[in-house]
């Protein structure tokens, strides 16, 4: 595949959940700018090479760690040598509802099954008889809730269980309609209530038990500033309480918070560490729950701390205050405040409030970049790209990859 081939992959997810909330799995959507490349004609192998380039040069199965990616297959896919070059442990093939179940494509679904690759139907609304056969092959079940009344999905709920089939409602927009979801029995949720932050509001933020031990630890043994801020950058929601404690106990000070090392100094090591103890005896014994929303945090806050590396080399403390605009960008969604209401008592430097409040700035075209790989709103991707000449997209796709494998490694590592 030719370079400029290659710059034009963009990688978006959406978390899919479980029962308890918890991370299962994303559905990866991937974008091949064959419509910006006149070489490239055959669209279905280009999303083919794409995807496969995803997972061997861009790394995205050492990203996605111990959680899969659903990848959506349509019938010429499904036919493609490309598929088999996918890692088929770290994939789920989601055959999209376009395939009709001919006898060549069961085959082709008994061959891929024997290979070692788990099989999900989408956006089902009905158990049509000929998709019978199709249905006996997969083991998860994408339910689009939005198209079926409250009677519809529970009868159709009804014929899906005794199948032994994992099911997953989709487009879930709401807590009732996961609520619904989880009293009728579906295992998987993915929807917006979950991935877009506008939609949830009023949670705690969660606290890593282990990250606040490792932060006491290091304030015992007087570790240096940059540590703490180590431990700190993973913890969006520790994040982002430093900040109000430092704007608590420096009220009146003229100093401008320009990153989380600056919040740390202006507060000082002996307050951070009775904050630390007061967090810590207010959580007690309970484990936080995993919440996709600071994850997610995490991850666009490192994403733009690495691009802002790449638009300007050596300058740290732009990298800094990137990280800073992309955590914060969404605390709204966390704590259900708008970002005016964060933004305005915690004294942050002028372009990270500027970037937050009004999208203006480097840093509004950076979260504006996070944004729309996230989301795969490839408009609004070349549009901010275009404001930071500097920057282009295989630079987002080396920032993006780096920072779901930081993200990920992070997570392992609290549950090691």
């Amino acid at each position: 595949m030719s370079e400029a081939a290659a710059d034009q992959l963009f990688l978006g997810r959406q978390p899919i959940l479980d029962r308890e909330q918890r991370l299962f799995a994303y559905e990866l959507l991937f974008r091949n700018g064959h419509r910006n490349f006149a070489e490239v004609t055959d669209d279905v192998q280009a999303t083919a090479t794409v995807i496969a380039n995803a997972f061997t040069e861009l790394g995205v199965e050492a990203a996605l760690g111990q959680h899969r990616g659903f990848i959506n297959v349509d019938e010429q896919f499904l036919f493609s040598d490309m598929v088999e070059l996918l890692p088929h442990h770290a994939v789920v093939l989601e055959i999209l509802e376009t395939v009709r179940p001919t006898p060549a494509v069961i085959e082709r679904c008994h061959a891929l099954k024997a290979a070692g690759f788990t099989l999900a139907l989408d956006d089902v609304i009905q158990l049509e008889p000929e998709f019978a056969e199709l249905l006996a092959l997969v083991e998860i079940v994408k339910v689009d809730i939005q198209r079926l009344s409250r009677d519809q999905l529970m009868q159709l709920t009804m014929k899906l269980q005794p199948m032994g089939k994992q099911l997953l409602a989709e487009k879930v927009d709401s807590r009732e309609q996961m609520e619904h979801c989880l009293e009728l029995g579906f295992s998987l949720f993915q929807g917006y209530y979950f991935a877009r932050p506008t939609v949830i509001a009023g949670k705690k933020l969660d606290h890593s038990q282990l990250s606040m031990m490792k932060l006491m630890s290091l304030l015992v043994s007087d570790a240096d500033t940059g540590e703490l801020e180590a431990v700190l950058k993973p913890e969006p929601g520790l994040t982002i309480n430093l900040l109000r404690m430092t704007n608590s106990v420096g009220a009146g000070c003229a100093e401008y918070i320009t990153s989380v090392g600056h919040a740390i100094t202006v507060l000082g090591r002996r307050q951070l560490q009775r904050w630390l103890q007061l967090l810590i005896f207010a959580a007690g014994n309970q484990n936080a729950s995993s919440n996709p929303l600071l994850h997610m945090a995490a991850t666009r806050g490192r994403l733009m701390e690495l691009l802002a590396g790449e638009l300007s080399p050596g300058d740290g403390a732009l990298a800094d205050r990137a990280f800073m605009a992309g955590i914060m960008s969404l605390m709204p969604a966390l704590v259900g405040q708008t970002i005016a209401d964060i933004v305005t008592p915690l004294g942050l430097a002028e372009d990270v409030r500027a970037a937050l409040c009004e999208g203006s700035g480097p840093l509004g075209a950076l979260l504006r970049i996070s944004e729309s790989s996230e989301n795969g709103d490839l408009t609004q991707l070349a549009a901010a790209l275009a404001e930071l000449p500097g920057l282009g997209p295989k630079a987002v796709n080396r920032a993006q990859t780096q920072a779901l494998r930081w993200t990920n490694e992070i997570d392992q590592e609290r549950q090691a």
